[in-house]
């Protein structure tokens, strides 16, 4: 007389990215090239059920986060996981460039959401130098090359060449977003000028799915015995060498520029 010993399912597995600070080629924020090795591991290994996305962005560099979010959706439509995005304190501008990579997008009452827009900042120092006697030399082998110096007046022509520039880079996000949300996004708001919104007037706007924390909502969805395992960039200690120290400095000095945006 044989025994039998019934199959004994594996619970399911749920491999959660984190998505957090800055994104940004300098050392220590968000990038493609940082991130890739996390995102293509949470997308294989294990066999999850799905993916989910820790979001807690100001934004960043819009290259960064279409090549992020292009290699998250390429992912998923390989595998034919169902990916979930988990707003934290904030998925702003670049940020929300990411959640959209989600098939579901999931906020705090008090998250902040939104700034669909594009925006460069810099400062004038022609009058300072001229103030004190300093002359500014630039010699270029094309007119434009030196378009926005900040030591000298601001040329109406280069503005409207930044302006057009951003118009279109925020055209690829507008197109980004409305592909993503399709349906979902309000049509009697402005959405797309740059304002940002608490994650529960998010929903209200079609900006977010719903309010929900990752582990219960995940429980929720795939039962209280679903596995998680998390996966991020590594974050590389600062070495005793000026430059990388000072690269490091830098990038923290932009970055909470990104954050103070919002009151972080």
């Amino acid at each position: 007389m044989s025994l039998s010993i019934p199959f004994l399912a594996s619970p399911p597995k749920v491999n959660v990215i984190r998505l957090n600070g800055a994104i940004m080629t300098r050392q220590g924020g968000l990038n493609d090239q940082s991130l890739a090795p996390a995102i293509e591991r949470a997308f294989r290994k294990g066999k999850p059920a799905a993916v989910a996305l820790s979001i807690n962005s100001p934004g960043g560099s819009p290259v960064q986060s279409s090549l992020i979010a292009a290699r998250i959706m390429r992912l998923a439509a390989e595998k034919e996981l169902p990916v979930y995005a988990f707003v934290e304190d904030v998925a702003a501008s670049g940020g929300y460039w990411l959640a959209c990579a989600a098939d579901k997008i999931f906020v705090d009452p008090s998250s902040i959401v939104g700034s669909i827009g594009v925006i460069s900042a810099g400062f004038g120092f022609d009058q300072l130098i001229g103030k004190y006697g300093i002359e500014r030399r630039v010699y270029t082998s094309g007119k434009s090359k030196s378009q926005m110096d900040p030591f000298r007046p601001e040329n109406p022509e280069d503005v409207a060449r930044i302006k057009s520039l951003q118009e279109e880079i925020h055209q690829a996000f507008i197109a980004h977003v409305t592909e993503s949300r399709a349906e979902r996004l309000s049509k009697e708001a402005e959405l797309f000028d740059g304002s940002f919104w608490t994650g529960a007037k998010g929903v209200d706007l079609g900006l977010a799915d719903g309010i929900g924390h990752l582990v219960p909502t995940m429980k929720k969805i795939y039962g209280d015995k679903v596995r998680l395992a998390v996966f991020g960039p590594k974050r590389p200690l600062f070495r005793r060498f000026g430059t990388e120290l000072a690269s490091g400095l830098t990038a923290q000095v932009e970055e909470q520029a990104l954050w103070a945006r919002f009151g972080l």
